[in-house]
């Protein structure tokens, strides 16, 4: 034999040492015939520990004590480095086996069970199971301890050959309860072994019992602001008496912040129970960040748990494309407003025309006067004042009365001749809402200086009338004016320019209506009507 063959040879039997399963029971049942093997936990450690020490093996009874195994205890039984093995175990190997690595050691006691000749296995070596109808039923055949050796496995029902490949994966049914063996067969030195291992199924009736579950993902990172408050909720699908509760450090067990609801909030959905357990983290500190929260619903068949961890929000940039958008809708916003704003100071007359019509507001209903306005003109009219005197006399009366319901007082139409005119001017100015002065050099020249100084009286020391100025024609500058009257607000001095201003719909009249008392008045004529006689 080569070097070469037995490098290998050692390799593989090392290899078939490190590859078999520990024994941690300390009683240990097998059946007659079967290969067996006996390997202490720990050994592989101990030797690395002291590369000189070998695993000694010891066996004992009741009548002889220990005594110590060798190559030459006997043909069927063979020592390695790390285990024991026999090919096959027979009645006479029953009794108790020591094995000793320096100062560590471990006993066993190994009970050997006749061979029924009647049955393929031992009803001593049956692993039961019980399976619930309709749930699955996995069986396979796997032999890890021999997979090496093993040449053939097969799988009987009630002894009986049943599946091929040996493996049943199905939903269980009554029909499916019976012994189920796996024989598994061995080639060693020659010689033929079988190793088997029974497992007896049972099918039961299906229970409402359910397995128990945390919904949502198994993992949640929550970001969290220092100083601040945290609800941290997780949900189970539970049965009625399993355990659901939140897993606190010990180090948080004491902390008043750190609170776990200790009543579970519950509800059915589907026929399913439901519930909802909250933990509430109360001050936030670096402490309670990167570290796990663990929720936990469990029973004594199942377990899950979601974990939490809390993390510090950081404070993100807004990105590029979101603040430009921003900044242009606020500028559209701005130039919108303005807009807005601006048409609105332009058309401030239209606005409050169209509201007076469309609110039918009526100020002269009960403040007892008896004219709207009391029209200041002069009324000496040289032929150069002929076109003052009939805009005063006719085109007023006929634009205001008619056209927009006003009602006027005119000195030669509504005064009786005889009276104090002093006094009569006096009386009509004070039962006037308005004062319209059809303002001239000429005028200020005259004798109607009278009411002019009697209306500037009511209206700036008693201001029981407002003023309205009509400048007949316009006047390129204002120096002419008495003090008083250049206290008057600019909007409320007009300017009549003959050309642009006979129309109704001219900006002169909507001023002068908007200045005007706002009175209900009938809907506008045409505007032919109003040049009637012109």
């Amino acid at each position: 034999m080569h070097w070469g063959e037995l490098l290998s040879i050692f390799c593989a039997l090392i290899v078939k040492s490190a590859s078999k399963n520990c024994i941690h029971r300390p009683h240990i049942h097998t059946i007659e015939g079967e290969p067996f093997y006996l390997k202490p936990c720990g050994v592989s450690s101990s030797v690395h520990k002291n590369e000189t020490a070998t695993v000694r093996w010891f066996k004992g009874n009741a009548t002889h004590g220990y005594r110590e195994l060798n190559a030459k205890s006997s043909p069927r039984i063979t020592l390695h480095s790390h285990h024991l093995e026999f090919w096959p175990v027979e009645l006479e190997d029953e009794g108790t086996y020591f094995s000793q690595v320096g100062n560590d050691h471990q006993n066993w006691t190994l009970t050997v069970i006749k061979r029924d000749e009647h049955s393929c296995f031992s009803e001593k070596l049956v692993k039961n199971r019980k399976v619930e109808v309709k749930k699955s039923l996995h069986i396979t055949c796997d032999n890890p301890n021999y997979s090496e050796l093993t040449n053939h496995t097969s799988l009987y029902k009630n002894c009986k050959e049943t599946v091929k490949p040996p493996t049943i994966e199905k939903d269980a049914e009554f029909g499916d309860e019976g012994y189920y063996s796996c024989v598994f067969s061995l080639h060693h030195d020659g010689k033929q072994y079988n190793i088997t291992k029974t497992i007896n199924i049972t099918v039961i009736k299906g229970s409402s019992k359910i397995t128990p579950a945390i919904l949502g993902p198994k993992f949640d990172t929550v970001k969290v602001e220092l100083g601040k408050d945290v609800e941290l909720d997780c949900t189970a699908l539970l049965n009625k008496n399993d355990l659901f509760y939140w897993s606190i450090r010990q180090e948080d067990s004491s902390n008043p912040n750190v609170h776990e609801d200790t009543n579970k909030t519950t509800w059915t959905s589907e026929g399913k129970l439901h519930a909802l357990k909250k933990l509430r983290i109360r001050n936030i500190t670096e402490k309670n960040l990167n570290v796990l929260y663990n929720c936990t619903v469990t029973n004594e068949e199942s377990t899950d748990t979601k974990s939490f961890i809390l993390v510090k929000k950081e404070m993100a940039d807004i990105p590029g494309h979101v603040f430009m958008r921003g900044i242009i809708v606020a500028v559209f916003i701005s130039v919108a407003v303005v807009c807005v704003v601006t048409l609105c100071v332009i058309y401030k007359v239209d606005l409050v025309l169209f509201y007076r019509r469309l609110a039918e507001r009526d100020e002269t209903l009960t403040d007892g006067k008896t004219y709207d306005a009391f029209v200041s003109y002069l009324r000496e009219h040289p032929p150069e004042n002929g076109e003052e005197y009939t805009f005063a006399v006719e085109m007023l009366p006929r634009v205001l009365e008619n056209q927009f319901g006003y009602k006027l007082c005119i000195f030669e139409r509504d005064v009786v001749p005889g009276g104090a005119v002093v006094d009569e001017i006096h009386s009509l100015i004070e039962k006037s809402r308005r004062l319209i002065i059809l303002l001239s050099k000429s005028y200020l020249a005259h004798g109607t200086r009278l009411e002019l100084e009697s209306g500037l009286h009511k209206a700036l020391v008693e201001r029981k009338i407002k003023i309205i100025l009509i400048e007949f024609p316009p006047a390129s500058n204002l120096t002419f004016l008495p003090p008083s009257l250049k206290l008057l607000k600019p909007y409320r001095v007009l300017k009549w320019k003959a050309d642009n201003s006979l129309s109704y719909n001219s900006r002169f009249w909507k001023n002068l209506v908007y200045l005007m008392p706002a009175k209900t008045i009938k809907p506008w004529r045409e505007e032919s009507e109003l040049h009637e006689g012109n």
